[in-house]
């Protein structure tokens, strides 16, 4: 029989205390969040078939980017105020009548904040791999880090709860920013700028997240720890004209014809 746990589990000689540099997590918190009419911002041609659409219908959703920003809390010593904005792109299909349908993207901004602990830090930190975004220059050839925390988000793409098309004066929309303020990169996944027509039809959809938040500083630990050993597995080329064999060795997916029942959390 053949063993498949991994070979750097099988050996453990030569044990030793090593100290290590790691994140460590000081708070962290797990939301549900749901942003109601969020305006839809559209290219020139999104614009075009909204304008004409009697219905639309929103397809997916994917979250482009988000800006984490974090401050800390006045009064309140090692808490932290987290300013996070979600961009999310939202493919669309919309009915222009007698029968026919469009599909375009619009892009969706969330933001939301939260306010976790931090501690204190007193030092600043230089690393070599630090890029000219994460240094502040002092105009003395040097750079210096802040002695803020980390902030990390976990967040998976977004429920589309509701799509709808409506006029500004209708809708009481959930707005953070204006087309003006998206950045340009993120502008650059639609093909140029957004339009800002506030006196006609606009798409509005409703999204629910899920996600973490964690705060983190810089730690160091000893942990006992060996020495990593040479793999005893072989690495096996398929070869490019049988694909047939290299299928024949899969093994077969019998989760994925189990589906799992109510209240099970996993496959059962």
């Amino acid at each position: 029989m053949t063993d498949n746990k991994p070979s750097c589990l099988n050996s453990f000689a030569n044990k030793e205390n090593v100290c290590i540099d790691v994140s460590r997590i000081l708070d962290s918190c797990r939301d549900k969040d749901c942003f109601e009419d969020v305006k839809v911002f559209l290219n020139a041609y999104g614009r075009e078939v909204i304008d004409n659409a009697t219905s639309v219908r929103a397809k997916c959703s994917k979250i482009l980017a988000a800006n984490i920003n974090i401050e800390p809390l006045q009064f309140n010593r090692g808490f932290y105020q987290i300013y996070i904005r979600y961009y999310v792109k939202i493919v669309c299909e919309a009915c222009i009548g007698l029968g026919r349908s469009r599909e375009f993207d619009g892009l969706a901004v969330c933001e939301k904040n939260v306010i976790l602990y931090g501690s204190e830090g007193n030092v600043n930190i230089f690393k070599s791999e630090m890029g000219l975004a994460n240094t502040i220059s002092c105009g003395c050839n040097t750079t210096m880090s802040t002695n803020l925390p980390t902030v990390a988000v976990e967040v998976v793409d977004p429920i589309i709860l509701n799509a709808k098309i409506a006029e500004d004066s209708k809708c009481c929309c959930c707005c953070c920013c204006t087309p003006e303020e998206v950045p340009e990169n993120i502008s650059e996944f639609f093909g140029g700028g957004f339009e800002n027509d506030e006196n006609t039809k606009n798409l509005y959809v409703s999204l629910g997240f899920f996600s973490v938040v964690r705060i983190e500083r810089p730690g160091q630990y000893i942990i006992s720890a060996s020495e990593f050993s040479v793999p005893d597995k072989e690495c096996i080329m398929t070869q490019p004209d049988d694909p047939c064999s290299a299928f024949a060795k899969m093994a077969f997916p019998v989760n994925e014809f189990n589906p799992p029942s109510i209240g099970c959390t996993k496959r059962c």
